[in-house]
């Protein structure tokens, strides 16, 4: 018996070493991961409609108490109520327009109905007109969908990041060109991709609970548009100061692929395939900036002009925008049954019909109080995110610093031009896409101690890669900073320390990602936005 009351007295006694004691009620059928695909929220209110299977939830899959766990239910979830799981995560109490709909009741009387007409009487079974998910196989789920759509949607969403990422170091390309036009200083000039990660830092505070309310599809479609525009008014911009505000809003909307895409990701892909998923994103993330030197500075230096780095992020923006509109389907399953309640109203006519996200009113005293603030509530209450925050955002600010390392090592030291003085990075890119093959080469091993639990993830499993990052990563900044400062010293000796700076970026940083979203799947998106938080 453990702490919530649940019973484990038929699971073998192999099964009970290896469970965690919050974990163990969870059989090896759920791992279809119907109900912890994404890091949707929880049940926080139950109506007194609501039958039992309404309240239970998986204490596996969040860290967060539940309010099953207050109410010391011994339900057991089967296949039937998984569904019924995943329809009501969005109604958490940490999710607007959950418990306090009380404070916001109007003290007005309410308006007639019309025409002499009685208001008509409350439906007898309210939850009988609410959609769900046919079964843990239903078809719209999207952990259901076929492995084609997925990979086409994973790659576009990949495209997406890199091209955000893209923007944010492009830019440092160029600075001595801005410098000379707009008669400006080094440290004016540099502000323009200090503000860009200033608005990588600050969007994801509107685009995490705007993809938690209302989907992945539609903050992604909007913020893919508004990067594109920002980007094309940097090229065009007449003076400094629309260069800077621009600059800055570009940042804004690029911050939405990478808070959503990661959700996206987990919303698709379950334990067992989610690691490789995020592999991509991770190298996307980080390959982005990799690459901006290396086209931006053969851009500058050709006849097009540093105006043209611009024209060219904004082209891949409306490139982006265009296959987000067209490609990109909704994952977020609150939101699917949304969807599905619209059809069925409109085919059916009959308007009760609708999805438990619809039952969320938007409340501005409780988004700032439950959604803005939440991340910095848990970097205070949580010590291990606070730790693992405080080094994530070491690492991609040492990835930033190399944005201006680099040059002075290669250009400045080995008289290399701007194009050439790029080419350095590829040591940084290969060596990230050498941790990528390991982390895929382990995959299986991961995968075998997945099986051997119960199909029960333990998110430690996930830290030896982070050592080995570790020590990869120490080793290749001592390396470059030993080698890079004399010019009889070859080019290639600091470019070979980017093999195992680059390789200690993404074992680092993936691993760490992927433990927040199994310590806390349910709270995992307003998390990964903290390492952007701390950096601007």
């Amino acid at each position: 018996m453990d702490a919530q009351g649940h019973s484990h007295t038929d699971k073998p006694e192999r099964e009970a070493t290896l469970l965690r004691p919050d974990q163990a009620h969870i059989e090896d059928e759920k791992d279809k991961d119907i109900h912890g695909g994404s890091s949707h929220t929880k049940i926080g209110t139950i109506d007194s409609y609501s039958d039992a299977s309404d309240v239970e939830r998986d204490a596996g899959i969040s860290r967060f108490p539940t309010q099953q766990d207050h109410l010391g239910s011994d339900l057991q979830p089967n296949p039937t109520e998984l569904e019924r799981i995943q329809t009501q995560k969005s109604q958490h109490s940490q999710t607007v327009g959950c418990i306090t709909l009380k404070s916001r009741a109007s003290t007005k009387p309410l308006p007639a109905l019309g025409a002499n007409k009685p208001y008509p009487p409350q439906l007898l079974n309210q939850e009988a007109y609410v959609t769900e998910f046919d079964g843990p196989n239903d078809p719209l789920h999207a952990q259901n969908w076929p492995f084609m759509d997925k990979l086409i949607i994973a790659t576009m969403l990949g495209f997406t990041t890199f091209t955000a990422s893209l923007g944010s170091a492009i830019f440092s390309t160029t600075i001595p060109h801005l410098q000379a036009e707009f008669h400006v200083g080094s440290v004016v000039a540099t502000l323009g991709t200090s503000l860009y990660v200033l608005g990588f830092s600050t969007g994801p505070i509107l685009w995490a609970p705007y993809s938690e309310l209302k989907g992945r599809r539609s903050p992604l479609v909007i913020a893919s548009l508004g990067f594109a525009i920002f980007n094309l008014a940097v090229a065009v911009a007449k003076d400094v100061q629309t260069v800077m505000i621009c600059r800055f809003f570009g940042g804004f909307f690029g911050a939405c692929p990478l808070t959503c895409v990661a959700a996206v990701f987990s919303d698709m892909f379950n334990n067992r395939s989610r690691g490789n998923a995020i592999t991509i994103f991770a190298m996307a993330v980080f390959c982005g900036p990799l690459f901006a030197p290396f086209i931006g500075g053969f851009i500058v230096k050709s006849k097009l002009g540093w105006r043209w780095t611009e024209y060219i992020t904004a082209i891949l923006g409306f490139v982006c925008f265009a296959l987000n509109v067209v490609f990109l389907r909704e994952t977020y399953a609150p939101q699917i049954l949304v969807e599905k309640a619209a059809t069925l109203r409109r085919a059916t006519k009959n308007w009760a019909i609708h999805a438990k996200q619809d039952e969320i009113e938007i409340d501005f005293r409780e988004l700032l109080e439950k959604n803005f603030s939440r991340p910095l509530r848990m970097l205070v209450t949580e010590r291990i995110v606070l730790l693992i925050t405080i080094y994530m955002s070491f690492i991609y600010g040492i990835l930033y610093l190399f944005l201006t390392a680099y040059p002075l090592v290669f250009q400045r030291v080995h008289g290399m031009n701007p194009g050439v003085g790029g080419l350095p990075y590829f040591g940084l890119i290969f060596g990230q896409l050498l941790a990528g093959l390991v982390i895929f080469l382990r995959q299986p091993a991961y995968e075998r101690k997945l099986a051997a639990n119960n199909n029960v993830n333990i998110p430690e499993w996930r830290l030896p890669d982070v050592i080995a990052g570790g020590i990869s990563f120490a080793a290749g900044m001592f390396w470059f900073g030993w080698t890079g400062y004399r010019a009889d010293i070859h080019w290639i000796v600091p470019t070979l320390s980017g093999l195992l700076l680059g390789f200690g970026l993404l074992a680092i940083f993936l691993p760490l990602f992927n433990y927040l979203i199994d310590s806390y799947l349910m709270g995992s998106l307003p998390l990964l936005i903290l390492p952007s938080e701390r950096i601007g």
